[in-house]
């Protein structure tokens, strides 16, 4: 009995020792659900988003863009100019799109539903870039069911407003409508749209330019407007809302509390990398450049991304020997023989495609080029074409487990990214 005793014991310790020695073994995976926290610290840190899925990096490999071909299969048709598309927190499995009159549908089991979730077609001014541009969901909308719109208001305003779901799971009620922000605008264009909860628990806001092309009146380097911006806001707490702790600019009386980064044009699709925190904005050129930046998850804000000082890595004004101190340059650039509008995308972080695993997907609104860019190796990062679709890009999105979708504007049909090997 105790020989037994003893040879069992060592079978145990073998097996440990092996798997404690061998890289390749398969780890056990993160809750679902683990809380994913930013470095910034402050309130927004007791507020953590919580995301389904992967809560850590993958083992690196190489990112080899020839060993597959990108394929966009469509999952639902019938949407009215879908501007949008992404999923609520609440394990429903559920895709919302945003439609630029005002109105979000459920895309469900791969079928378009025939209620709409959330109609303010009367308060919305829609057309060319204006109309309900935005949705995201509270990082605790399972329990809460708060969601917010970023919309044009019939008076032009660039307009931040939070609704419930009502009893319904599948609708919003959408009588009242608390208004959060409600941002002046001189012209009907540059609006971005975009709205996004950080890791942080805090609401990150892309504001444009106000329009009318080359910053006529220079509100992306004018630090008492909110304009050509990106705010970071407290929704848990204030009214309407709170400045976010660890706001980089908090408590001077010359530059809004809100303001979490400057210089930017329209940052019409921005995201956060599910798994690291890093922020990545893509941001709208003017008459020749497009770009995206970059802001790592460990950064406490400031950054000026360079508008109209600059376009891209290129002056602007003046068109040359501009003063580039302080100013972050994009980490990717392409002219307009390329394309004309930047449409942002995700670090992709699903499962079922691992050839993406790490990349930066984004494509171009006017050209439908989509790209790849790679992940850093301490290389550099490069681009590269994956696919030139026959439709108008408007947005990427993601679902709740990290697989990316994309919005065809002018065919009314939501895409799902997938891969083949070559």
């Amino acid at each position: 009995m105790r020989l037994k005793l003893l040879l069992a014991l060592l079978l145990t310790l073998t097996a440990i020792a092996a798997t404690a020695c061998d890289d390749d073994a398969p780890q056990a995976a993160a809750p679902r659900g683990t809380p994913v926290l930013s470095g910034n610290g402050g309130p927004g840190a007791g507020t953590p988003v919580v995301r389904a899925g992967r809560t850590a990096p993958r083992r690196a490999q190489p990112f080899d863009p020839a060993s597959f071909q990108l394929v966009l299969e469509p999952v639902a048709s019938g949407l009215n100019r879908p501007l949008f598309v992404t999923s609520a927190p609440d394990g429903s499995g559920r895709l919302f799109v945003v439609e630029q009159g005002g109105t979000v549908r459920i895309i469900q089991g791969g079928a378009l539903l025939p209620e709409i979730f959330l109609d303010i077609r009367d308060r919305v001014r829609a057309g060319g870039e204006q109309g309900l541009l935005g949705l995201v969901f509270h990082p605790r909308y399972a329990e809460n069911g708060r969601l917010f719109v970023n919309y044009t208001a019939h008076n032009s305003d660039n307009t931040i407003a939070e609704f419930h779901v009502s009893a319904d799971p599948n609708r919003a009620g959408a009588a009242g409508g608390r208004v959060l922000l409600a941002l002046p605008d001189f012209a009907a264009n540059h609006n971005a749209g975009m709205l996004a909860f950080g890791p942080d628990g805090f609401l990150y806001v892309g504001t444009g330019d106000g329009g009318g092309g080359g910053d006529p009146q220079r509100t992306a380097q004018n630090a008492m407007a909110l304009l050509g911006k990106m705010l970071r806001l407290d929704v848990d707490s204030g009214e309407p809302y709170a400045i976010a702790a660890g706001n980089p600019f908090a408590g001077r009386s010359d530059i809004r509390p809100e303001i979490w980064a400057t210089g930017l044009r329209n940052p019409w699709r921005y995201s956060f990398d599910r798994i690291t925190g890093d922020l990545w904005i893509a941001d709208v050129g003017q008459g020749e450049w497009e770009e995206i930046n970059l802001q790592p998850a460990g950064s406490a804000g400031g950054e000026n991304y360079g508008w109209s000082i600059m376009e891209g890595t290129h002056c602007f004004r003046p068109s040359s020997g501009c003063d580039q101190n302080g100013l972050v340059r994009p980490v990717h650039e392409y002219d307009h023989s390329l394309g004309c509008s930047v449409t942002g995308g995700y670090v992709y972080r699903g499962a079922a495609y691992p050839a993406l695993e790490g990349a930066y997907l984004f494509g171009d609104y006017c050209s439908g080029r989509i790209w790849a860019l790679s992940p850093d190796t301490g290389a550099g990062r490069t681009a590269t074409e994956l696919l030139k679709a026959s439709f108008q890009i408007s947005s990427f999105g993601e679902d709740e487990q990290g697989e990316m979708y994309l919005t065809g504007y002018n065919t009314g049909i939501v895409y799902r990214l997938t891969t083949v090997a070559r």
